[in-house]
């Protein structure tokens, strides 16, 4: 896989080495300051991948070993925890016991993973949380997008498309993952405020493709004049989400009175297909290739000594604080057959 811009690990390398030296620029969102206690600097980050059964996920764990050689991340051999909070904690215990400085992981469970942080902060290993901010411990970044911006714009995507009125199936995440709620909460209070016509059957599907199909499979049989489906996660809920819609003959033109308006949450290359296609009409894409360089980027500043402060960044995002540290919160765009060819979209740089 490649990056858009051949130089952008070399920017980002260089930045690690400089921001320390910004001095009067410490207000800055993004301008990394020495930490008043750093000692030795350098070390191994260490890394656990959440899940192997996604599209978006495969995508990021193939972006972080290029991207850790590209920042000069000393990268300890990734785990993968599988979706099991059980396994990620045993992982992270094996990280610190072969001398992790940093660890980056993905909890899939963001409230089961605070007494693993709490360990991790006694010992002074800084971590990086992606695309996941969990409930509570100490994170010294999270790197995630806006996640609520994504239930608001599929909100605002199917209530237009839909006229205000109709119904509409939306396959959730879980709802123990930050993510899954603040998708949930953001795409139902836009409904409710601005398109109170339409009704929403809400599936909490649990990140699971199979309980997805089974769910819509469902809906639609009870609800034949379903008009709109919200997918919270592509990478699990596509290819099911398809083939349900295909074996009863919804996937039409937008024009056809049949047609089925559908978004997701994700911007892989499958989801790009499908909107070339005609099989749904947008997505969100969600920056794994991003999620992949900043969280590195962040491990590596971390065991240099350095912090960081809210504020604007010079990569398109905004760090927010938060009760339990900061978070990085990238650009993620809406993408339609009008922008779907977009070559700085890292689902089209993809190989």
């Amino acid at each position: 896989m490649k990056l858009g811009t051949a130089a952008t690990g070399a920017a980002l390398l260089a930045l690690v080495f400089t921001t320390s030296a910004c001095g009067s620029s410490a207000s800055t969102g993004g301008s990394a300051q020495p930490a008043a206690d750093a000692g030795a600097k350098g070390g191994k980050v260490g890394i656990d991948f959440p899940r192997a059964d996604s599209d978006f996920w495969n995508s990021y764990n193939k972006y972080v070993p290029q991207l850790a050689g590209e920042l000069g991340v000393d990268l300890m051999p990734p785990t993968n925890s599988q979706n099991d909070v059980a396994k990620l904690v045993a992982n992270t215990q094996a990280m610190m016991g072969q001398g992790a400085k940093a660890i980056v992981m993905a909890p899939q469970d963001t409230g089961a993973i605070a007494s693993t942080l709490q360990t991790l902060e006694s010992k002074n290993i800084p971590v990086v949380s992606v695309d996941t901010r969990p409930d509570k411990g100490k994170v010294f970044m999270v790197v995630r997008a806006d996640n609520k911006a994504y239930g608001t714009k599929a909100c605002e995507f199917l209530g237009e498309k839909l006229g205000g009125k109709g119904k509409i199936v939306e396959l959730m995440g879980a709802l123990s993952s930050i993510n899954g709620r603040d998708r949930a909460e953001a795409f139902g209070a836009c409904m409710k405020e601005k398109f109170p016509g339409i009704t929403v059957f809400e599936e909490p599907t649990e990140w699971d493709g199979t309980k997805a199909a089974s769910m819509l499979q469902t809906r639609l049989q009870q609800h034949p004049d379903v008009k709109g489906v919200y997918m919270h996660a592509g990478g699990v809920h596509l290819a099911p989400t398809l083939q349900v819609l295909k074996a009863k003959g919804l996937i039409t033109p937008p024009e056809d009175p049949k047609h089925v308006f559908v978004i997701s949450n994700d911007g892989i290359p499958q989801e790009f297909d499908a909107i070339r296609k005609g099989e749904i009409d947008a997505t969100i894409s969600q920056p794994a290739d991003l999620y992949a360089k900043y969280a590195l980027f962040y491990a590596k500043a971390a065991v240099d000594g350095k912090t960081f402060q809210p504020g604007p960044t010079d990569h398109d995002s905004t760090i927010i604080q938060l009760p339990n540290g900061l978070e990085d919160q990238l650009p993620a765009p809406l993408v339609t057959k009008e922008n779907v060819d977009d070559k700085n979209l890292w689902g089209n740089q993809v190989k």
